[in-house]
């Protein structure tokens, strides 16, 4: 492997070797402030961080708003104070090594907010700002505002130039990076195109360099690309060093992070890690952001995909094939559906999925009675932590709505985050992960279970396993 060259990330000379965000309490400032003190860059999460009591006991975050719009007040406070809680003990931690940043989510309810309140909160202590799931186009002026540089995340050449154009190009001096994230391989939320086939993931290298010829076409600085998004040992990417056509380059680290001793996720979320198989990652749509995502197949996954096998089309009045009758709901209200549909939720009902729940297209999703029970509670105690909510059709707009019925082919973001982010069971819990999660398992250094330190895991990184 070609010798990997220190860089200036954030005005200072580091390794090339970043540590991932990952949202509510995955990435925190003990996981960050460690990278950062081993001379790399450290990323705590500002999507709804943990903060603690003046014993430094973890503070539940508890709602008591009456309405989405009370409770999205509610969770922008706490957002600021565990983001800048974070902030102090990654810094506190990285003893003045390397780089400490925060990585939001643009999408996430009150974005602009947050950002402003942690970086008010926390002067001095962020030296980067990572923004992704959305086009960010006002985080590099925030930023700026701070003396804080900044790192938009994309999927392609095509997306930075459109952030280049309409607003970064009036912050030259404070963009710190262009994170290149690869929409088939990374974890979380995937930045995948409406052109783009979910099927059909395309080699990352040509990527980055159509990125970097963008950037240089752009008249932008000659900045780190930094690649995310299947990295898993540095000499599977000796093609990106020293390529005149990739320009300076770092390696971000999503998944392998979560398997550190300074990682805060549970040991059974750390044991679980160490038994995926090939193929136990699955690329799906059903986030309320509308966003892709890849999360590990468990309990949680079967149960949405089986809501999609359980689902089928109706209209309000007899019209073509759909000439059925079939009555749903407390009240038996008729609507019309073709007889093999008809057919199909006879058997659904048959076997105990007798809750036929609307979706905004037109369909019916079949589900049990606990299950629909689930899903009404949860969107009625939305607390507004996305901008737009697929699933409970909350926005952060004056209507506080998106104008579309909520759709129960989705799920609770927030809920289920924080429940796996807090001892949370593995099996029933959204479980985020990149696509060689798989890896930990094949990979001999986490032989016998070993789990390193951080410092241990960025020492084997540099030698390129």
């Amino acid at each position: 492997m070609k010798a990997l060259k220190s860089l200036v990330v954030s005005g200072r000379e580091v390794l090339p070797l970043v540590e991932g965000g990952k949202g509510i309490a995955v990435s925190n400032g003990e996981s960050s402030g460690a990278w950062a003190a081993a001379g790399a860059v450290g990323t705590f999460s500002g999507v709804n961080a943990d903060f603690y009591d003046e014993n430094g006991k973890f503070v539940p975050v508890v709602f008591q708003g009456k309405t989405r719009r009370e409770r999205h007040d509610e969770l922008i406070a706490y957002a600021i104070r565990g983001g800048i809680a974070q902030a102090r003990i990654a810094y506190d931690m990285s003893a003045g090594q390397g780089r400490v940043h925060m990585n939001v989510l643009w999408e996430m309810g009150g974005s602009e907010h947050i950002l402003h309140g942690v970086l008010e909160g926390a002067k001095g202590l962020v030296h980067g700002v990572t923004c992704g799931a959305g086009m960010p186009y006002k985080v590099a002026e925030i930023a700026a505002s701070y003396g804080v540089y900044y790192y938009p995340i994309v999927s392609s050449a095509r997306a930075f130039t459109a952030l280049w154009k309409r607003a970064h190009h009036k912050f030259p001096e404070w963009l710190g990076g262009i994170v290149y994230e690869d929409p088939w391989l990374a974890g979380g939320h995937n930045g995948l195109s409406n052109s783009e086939n979910p099927e059909m993931p395309q080699a990352p290298l040509p990527r980055v360099e159509a990125l970097r010829a963008a950037m240089r076409q752009c008249g932008a600085p000659e900045v780190p690309v930094i690649v995310a998004g299947g990295v898993w040992c540095l000499r599977e990417w000796d093609d990106f060093l020293d390529n005149p056509k990739v320009g300076p380059v770092a390696f971000q680290f999503g998944t392998r992070p979560l398997l550190t001793q300074e990682s805060p996720v549970s040991e059974r979320w750390k044991k679980r890690l160490l038994g995926l198989q090939p193929g136990d990652v699955l690329l799906h749509r059903f986030s309320p952001t509308g966003f892709y995502s890849s999360s590990v197949k468990n309990q949680f996954i079967t149960e949405l995909c089986e809501r999609l096998e359980h689902q089928i089309a109706y209209s309000s009045e007899p019209v073509g094939e759909h000439t059925a009758e079939l009555a749903i709901g407390l009240r038996g209200r008729k609507v019309y559906v073709t007889p093999i549909d008809k057919a199909n939720a006879d058997q659904w009902i048959v076997h105990g999925f007798t809750e036929g729940l609307r979706t905004p297209d037109s369909t019916l999703v079949f589900v049990k009675p606990e299950r629909a029970e689930a899903i009404r509670r949860d969107q009625v105690e939305c607390m507004g932590c996305l901008s737009a909510c697929n699933f409970s059709n909350w926005a952060q707009g004056e209507s506080g709505t998106t104008g579309k019925k909520a759709d129960p082919r989705s799920f609770c973001i927030q809920k289920t985050l924080q429940n796996i982010a807090h001892d949370g069971d593995v099996e029933t819990e959204l479980m985020f992960a990149g696509h060689n999660a798989h890896r930990f398992a094949s990979d001999p250094f986490y032989d016998n279970g070993f789990i390193p330190t951080v410092r241990q895991l960025i020492d084997r990184l540099m030698t390129g396993d």
